[in-house]
């Protein structure tokens, strides 16, 4: 019988896709990461850690001890705080330093769930390494989940090829209402539970309050980009991204207000009027930290410039081994440099990057 490890996270996702693998007849064992310490801001959702008690993480533990005592599966425990400090959160602070929007959920996936996860599974004598992820391998290509609502492939992009040999997605050919159903079936504590969001580490906490913990909030002006007046005042420019909406409180303008640059060295950040604006819109940018997945390297194919986008035809053109100049002559709103970058073809993945430059009429812009 061969042996699968399984990220157990706590939720319904990885619960199910536990449930799956006992169906194929796979021998199961559940492996809980804990990758960031809770305690060392002193604050859990914005609330002291003693007035909760028990903080999200070791909740999270508890509900996949209680499934994995249900499935009848051991589980065990391991701590990668240091790991996911050195490989993804200081990325995330130097990212943030820069002026960029990371994504620390892709580097999470790339250092932790598919290198140091892995290593660990194979001291528990591992065959495969299982996650709850939305997403399908097929024939050594990482495809899109069935359910399109809920894939996350873009999330795994940065994932290398020799990462995902023997590796399964048991949930990938399935729907989220079919995953609950199994789970309330089974009755799973784990059931109804609702989905976690926000960045991975953070959660749902207020965000700026935990950024403040690591990067001190330096105010300065914020200047209308088309008519470059100082129009109000920011908090910090790390709290921003490009296209945000919500979080600037100027009044005075009847139509809606979105970031669209900003100046590091003049600590200004810029903001236009109206959704429509062309400030918000560009028509090529440089990605680089490649990860290939493909046997071919085709000059037309779709992608997505963030999680959710639809995807959008693209031309692509490899400048060298490192850096690809990606095109959409349609023009594309809010691509924003510290991004992920991901190609598709149909429903297999490609590969992907991360932004570096963002472009229009082939020029660098000069607020981004």
């Amino acid at each position: 019988m061969k042996k699968v490890v399984i990220g157990m996270s706590g939720g319904v996702d990885s619960s199910v896709a536990a449930i799956m693998l006992q169906k194929a007849g796979y021998e199961v064992i559940g492996l809980f990461m804990r990758n960031w310490d809770s305690f060392a801001d002193g604050e859990i959702n914005d609330a002291p850690v003693t007035q909760l008690g028990i903080c999200p993480q070791e909740i999270d533990y508890n509900d996949a001890k209680k499934v994995c005592d249900k499935l009848g599966i051991p589980l065990y425990r391991k701590d990668f705080i240091k790991e996911y400090w050195d490989y993804v959160f200081t990325y995330f602070l130097d990212e943030l330093k820069k002026g960029r929007t990371p994504n620390p959920d892709i580097m999470c996936n790339k250092y932790i769930k598919f290198d140091m996860f892995a290593r660990e599974a194979k001291k528990l004598g591992a065959d495969y390494i299982a996650t709850g992820h939305y997403a399908r391998l097929e024939n050594g290509n990482l495809l899109k989940a069935l359910d399109e609502n809920k894939d996350q492939s873009y999330f795994l992009a940065q994932v290398s090829k020799e990462q995902f040999k023997n590796v399964l997605f048991p949930i990938g050919n399935m729907n989220k209402k079919d995953v609950r159903k199994i789970a309330e079936e089974y009755g799973l504590v784990t059931a109804n539970k609702k989905d976690s969001t926000g960045i991975c580490f953070i959660g749902e906490r207020n965000f700026t309050k935990f950024l403040k913990n690591y990067l001190p909030n330096q105010p300065g002006d914020v200047v209308n980009i088309d008519t470059n007046e100082v129009i109000g005042r920011h908090i910090g420019l790390m709290n921003y991204t490009i296209g945000q909406r919500r979080g600037l409180d100027i009044g005075g303008f009847s139509d809606r207000m979105f970031v669209v640059g900003k100046d590091l060295s003049k600590n200004i950040l810029y903001v236009c009027i109206g959704e429509d604006n062309d400030y918000l819109i560009t028509d090529s940018c440089i990605i680089d930290t490649i990860n290939w997945l493909s046997d071919t390297k085709p000059v037309n194919c779709m992608a997505k410039f963030r999680y959710r986008q639809k995807d959008n035809p693209v031309e692509i053109k490899w400048l060298n081994d490192d850096e690809i100049l990606v095109t959409y002559k349609q023009g594309i709103k809010r691509v924003t440099p510290g991004q992920a970058c991901v190609f598709y073809d149909g429903d297999v993945c490609l590969g992907s990057g991360i932004i570096k430059e963002v472009r229009k009429n082939n020029e660098k812009l000069w607020y981004l």
